[in-house]
């Protein structure tokens, strides 16, 4: 059996740890589950989940990414993948597993090879046009939060407004609000996890695999060929690993390669996931 993976996003200080603090303590007598934390130089988010005693401390790790924490959750997610790993290694049949990004932007987003479900958490404090931004975190994550509505009054912010605003932007994908700290709206999001849960994993976005020489291949040999509408390509040279462009051009869009023919083995690059 694998574990339900769910990402929670969000800037610092929005209450993502503090999101995961409730749901830990609400679910884990009934549910087999573990959390891994993200932060840069720091387990400053596992260790306040230890001593909260929000979940027993052997089914917490913390992951220092040493750069930009959405990195380690999103382009290279090996760390993460490994922590992964050895959670489920230890406990079988391991049935919930939070990820917790550390501070990030609007722009944040997870790999759907690290998780099936993404929470994303902002803050009435942040300003009430954080909706109004957008970026694909608010956008195209299952679940939006709201939090801290209780301090709206306290910072100027219309809860009214930002939620009006989300509902806009996210045309149909959930948003709940939420003041964690007093686990108010606490219930609805347990009950979307839970309902998550019943789901089940999703099935990871297929990879672009390499394609090898012999296989079938629509160009007319002679022709300089490139993998552009192949089935088993991107359409756009934008979506290729690492700003690889087809071999018949120059990346930045110049002249053709003078070497860039299909009768010359090996001058077609494998194209690997990120």
């Amino acid at each position: 059996m694998t574990a339900v993976r769910v990402g929670i996003g969000g800037p610092v200080g929005s209450g993502k740890t503090a999101l995961v603090d409730v749901l830990c303590r609400r679910l884990a007598r009934q549910l087999n589950m573990a959390v891994i934390t993200n932060d840069i130089y720091t387990r400053e988010d596992a260790d306040f989940l230890i001593r909260a005693g929000s979940l027993d401390a052997e089914r917490v790790v913390g992951v220092e990414t040493g750069a930009c924490p959405h990195s380690a959750v999103r382009d290279d997610i090996s760390i993460n993948l490994n922590a992964v790993e050895d959670l489920e290694r230890r406990f079988a049949g391991l049935e919930l597993l939070l990820i917790e990004s550390g501070g990030d932007n609007l722009a944040a987003t997870f790999s759907a090879e690290l998780v099936d479900y993404t929470i994303y958490v902002i803050d009435v404090a942040g300003g009430e046009k954080i909706p109004r931004k957008g970026g694909p975190a608010q956008t195209d994550s299952d679940l939006l939060l709201i939090n801290k509505i209780d301090l709206a009054d306290l910072v100027g912010a219309s809860v009214e407004v930002m939620l009006r605003e989300a509902t806009t932007l996210r045309q149909g994908r959930p948003v709940l609000l939420t003041a964690l700290r007093h686990e108010t709206g606490a219930d609805g999001v347990v009950d979307w996890l839970l309902n998550r849960l019943a789901e089940g994993p999703r099935t990871p976005v297929a990879t672009p695999v390499a394609i090898a020489r012999h296989d079938p291949h629509p160009h007319e040999h002679g022709q300089p060929f490139s993998p552009v509408g192949s089935p088993l390509a991107p359409t756009s040279s934008a979506s290729f690993p690492h700003g690889w462009s087809p071999p018949d051009s120059e990346p930045h869009g110049g002249p053709p390669r003078s070497d860039a023919t299909s009768d010359q083995p090996g001058t077609l690059p494998s194209i690997q996931a990120p």
